[in-house]
């Protein structure tokens, strides 16, 4: 034991303070830990020809139109680098990989940066960057499945590297990177916004700090922030209905009475917490315990730049605890704290710094850990990859070339409609179809006939896609007819069912219905 615990610190000590080249020895191997990651998904996924869970099957929809939103109550940053990748890369699941593996080395290389502004030592910075390695939601289910959440991380990251850039500096550019850094941020995922106001009240609240709020300078953070908010500000408003269309994920039960929903949302908020932060509360307090550390010695009071990061986590996690009791939510799903605990194990490490010479040794065992817990769940992505995991297996493992033969057995299919985001993966078969599901944005603009609509293991669609169908003057050409939809090797069952019927233009008092006026949304044609 002793032998192991003296072998990871030496090991960590090197990827703490060690350089690789012009580099640091930490950023570079986080570097060759994602590139390889998204080498080998790739390539995994290519030799068993898999598809891609909900997320990035939504990606793909998405992905060859540059809006300022989308459906789903999504923003669209996250969709717009996609969108960049593709026009460079091609639609393809290595492009997919590549983005969100990018913009997780982002997140880290991001906080090793923002911790190094703060005036911490390079063990703090690679601590705080491995401690991220440590956080469930990160290192794990960002590579299973996010795509979203994958940018919360990344551009709150960003976010913090900017707010450490103007303490430091307080020039104008400073001051109109803040800005852009909290557009991006908000832009990522909507409730990054409790970070903003988190970060800037807790500045607000210490004397060293605030001066760098109260500036007039200040005000450019806030007009840059809105000049790039404005177009998908402006897009919301006209888009009520998908800004808000999975408001329902919340729980909120207008016939439940109000002490009962704040009784079941506290509970899930506390549940949410737990389970986000066990695990990096659970290594740091192993760190502390195998480094000797004992609380009952005396310690120098921590620094500005300490409390600011804990401030910013007490203030974002009582906003959102407010938020929750007051609106009735009762459903608390513990990514959706991402926007605000990341900064946990930052916090953490920031106090091992002050409490020296042990709290050393716990940060590189914190950096041990972080390396030690990456390295292991590896494998485990790669077998999600070809296997999927629960119900995301049946997507992933469908046999999208075959389902596509199927599909144009009539004759070429130009947009393919089905009631879910599943859909999506016919376009890594064929990148210049359209695929859309019911909560694309006026799809009837998107639609390029011929179109077939598809649904699998149903006698019949759901009445919403047929209801949006009727909307945008189609309806089915005949009679659906039935397939069996292949499933990979291995599977346990051989096949899925499914059906397809070929849609026509509606017949409107003898003449067909004329297509809706006008581009794709956003006021751009598909490619």
């Amino acid at each position: 034991m002793r032998f192991s615990l003296k072998y990871n610190l030496k090991w960590a000590k090197w990827l703490a303070e060690g350089r690789i080249g012009p580099f640091p020895a930490a950023i570079v191997m986080v570097a060759a830990y994602f590139a390889l990651q998204t080498i080998i998904l790739s390539l995994l996924s290519s030799w068993a020809g898999t598809g891609v869970g909900i997320d990035d099957a939504e990606q793909l929809i998405y992905v060859p139109y540059l809006w300022a939103g989308y459906g789903g109550s999504q923003p669209p940053l996250y969709t717009w680098i996609n969108w960049l990748a593709a026009h460079v890369f091609g639609t393809s699941i290595f492009t997919l990989k590549l983005v969100k593996y990018s913009v997780l080395f982002l997140a880290a290389c991001s906080v090793f940066a923002a911790m190094r502004r703060f005036g911490y030592t390079k063990a703090t910075a690679a601590a705080a960057m491995f401690g991220l390695f440590t956080i469930p939601q990160v290192v794990w289910e960002s590579q299973r499945a996010l795509s979203h959440s994958v940018a919360v991380v990344g551009f709150c990251s960003l976010l913090l590297l900017a707010m450490a850039y103007l303490l430091e500096r307080r020039s104008m550019i400073a001051y109109a990177a803040f800005g852009l850094a909290t557009a991006a941020a908000i832009l990522a995922k909507y409730n990054d916004v409790f970070l903003v106001v988190a970060l800037v009240a807790a500045m607000l609240s210490l004397r060293e700090l605030r001066s760098a709020i109260l500036d007039p300078k200040f005000a450019i953070s806030i007009a840059v922030a809105i000049l790039v908010l404005a177009p998908t500000t402006y897009w919301s408003l006209m888009h009520p209905a998908d800004l808000l269309s999975r408001g329902e994920k919340f729980g909120i039960d207008s016939q439940q009475g109000r002490m009962a929903a704040a009784f079941v949302g506290a509970g899930k908020f506390i549940m949410g917490t737990f389970n986000f932060a066990v695990l990096p509360v659970f290594v740091s307090a192993l760190a502390f315990g195998l480094a000797g550390f004992r609380f009952s010695e005396r310690h120098p009071k921590g620094p500005a730049r300490e409390i600011l990061l804990w401030r910013t986590l007490a203030l974002g996690l009582a906003m959102l605890a407010i938020l929750v009791l007051a609106t009735g939510v009762t459903v608390v799903k513990d990514r959706w704290l991402l926007p605000v605990l990341f900064m946990l194990p930052l916090a953490i490490v920031a106090t091992m710094e002050r409490l020296a010479p042990r709290g050393r040794n716990a940060q590189l065992l914190v950096i041990a850990a972080g390396a030690i817990i990456a390295v292991l769940l590896a494998p485990a992505t790669w077998y999600v990859q070809i296997n999927g995991t629960s119900g995301l297996s049946r997507m992933i493992r469908v046999d999208y070339p075959a389902l596509y033969r199927q599909l144009t057995a009539d004759g070429p299919v130009k947009t393919a409609i089905s009631d879910g985001a599943w859909v999506g993966n016919l376009r890594l078969v064929d990148e210049k179809l359209v695929a859309l599901d019911q909560e694309v944005p006026n799809f009837e603009t998107l639609m390029q006939e011929p179109a077939v609509l598809v649904w699998l293991d149903r006698d019949d669609p759901r009445p919403v896609i047929l209801d949006q169908l009727k909307a945008a003057g189609y309806e089915p050409d005949g009679q659906p007819r039935q397939i069996m939809v292949p499933l990979l090797r291995g599977t346990g069952k051989s096949a899925r069912p499914g059906a397809y019927v070929r849609l026509k233009r509606m017949v409107v008092g003898g003449a067909t219905a004329p297509k809706a006026s006008g581009g794709a949304e956003g006021g751009q044609e598909p490619d």
